[in-house]
């Protein structure tokens, strides 16, 4: 079963826009499919039910995300019956996906709570999915219908949350020209994870490719560059120490507490953070981190606005880059993103 709730898997495509799909006999070559496109921000993926056996790669494939990803959402997709969406689901599916639209696959994914993602080529398979409680709509196939069929559909019906799939070019002309459209979210398959990229293990290709194909998608959006403040950094003094400041806000407010090497992170149930670092600054009393939507841009555009940066910090998981001189009241600023 599901460890997602419906509502949070429909807020996770809406807010990635973009579920690279994929089908592997290999458990370890799909392991390693699901990782680069995690780490490549898409943290939503369908796998295709296509292959002998195929359900079994699935369940071990959810087993190991549960462990090594346990935010990551991994869909079952090409699911065509009641009984094979009951069967994903219960190898714990976040969302079901099909290339057509079956009522009775829509009743199972209901009675189980689950989004169920049906492929719909007319306005009146789509009214009946909608009907049936489809909150995102797969437009398929994409390449035969066109982007000008979604933006037509949301003339009368704006609150549609379509995706298009099948043909999509994983290209900037090609995404933008769907998100210009009207699209809620891209499907992308073959034209993103390419096979002669699998099979030589060129994982890094369809990593550096999700990232890429996010950022077309930001881009056509028009989705600013800094984001706002991701979090805020204080620091130790000579009278309180970071486990003590840490477990002040700690007990006052209730927020989790997750310590790393440099640095105690917490956080609450709405967005936003406070780091307490580690190490005493005589100087420094704050830190503010700026979340951008694409580093390398982020930090271009303020290099061409002769603002000096020091040399970005990249790890798995985050870049960041400080700038050199502090703010007017002395606070340091750094830019982040993280996949």
């Amino acid at each position: 079963m599901s460890r997602s709730m419906r509502h949070e898997v429909v807020s996770s495509v809406l807010e990635i826009e973009l579920i690279p799909t994929f089908y592997d006999e290999d458990l370890e070559t799909a392991k390693k499919i699901v990782k680069a496109c995690t780490e490549g921000g898409a943290k939503v993926v369908e796998f295709t039910n296509r292959g002998a056996l195929a359900y079994q790669v699935f369940s071990e494939l959810v087993k190991w995300k549960d462990r090594e990803f346990p935010d990551f959402i991994l869909g079952a997709g090409t699911i065509v019956e009641p009984s094979a969406a009951s069967l994903y689901i219960n190898c714990g599916a976040n969302f079901i996906v099909g290339p057509i639209f079956n009522a009775d696959v829509a009743k199972t994914c209901n009675r189980y709570n689950t989004l169920y993602i049906p492929g719909c080529s007319t306005p009146s398979e789509i009214s009946m999915a909608e009907e049936m409680g489809a909150d995102i709509i797969k437009i398929f196939p994409a390449d035969v219908l066109g982007p000008q069929f979604i933006k037509d559909l949301l003339g009368p019906f704006p609150w549609l949350k379509l995706m298009p799939s099948g043909g999509v070019e994983a290209t900037k002309e090609g995404i933008s020209s769907w998100i210009r459209a009207g699209a809620a979210a891209i499907n992308l398959g073959s034209n993103l994870i390419v096979k002669n990229l699998v099979k030589p293990v060129d994982f890094q290709t369809i990593k550096e490719k999700t990232k890429e194909c996010l950022q077309w998608i930001r881009e056509a959006k028009g989705t600013s560059i800094f984001l706002g403040v991701e979090h805020i950094a204080i620091y130790p003094t000579e009278t309180a120490n970071a486990t003590q400041i840490a477990d002040w806000y700690t007990k006052t407010f209730g927020f989790a507490k997750e310590e790393g090497p440099s640095s105690i992170m917490l956080t609450g149930t709405s967005i936003g953070k406070i780091e307490v670092m580690k190490v005493y600054e005589k100087e420094t009393r704050t830190h503010i981190a700026i979340n951008v939507s694409n580093f390398e841009a982020a930090y271009n555009y303020l290099k061409e606005k002769d603002i000096e940066l020091k040399q970005p910090i990249i790890a798995p998981g985050f870049k960041l880059a400080y700038l050199k001189k502090t703010d007017p009241t002395g606070n340091k600023v750094h830019i982040v993103f993280r996949t």
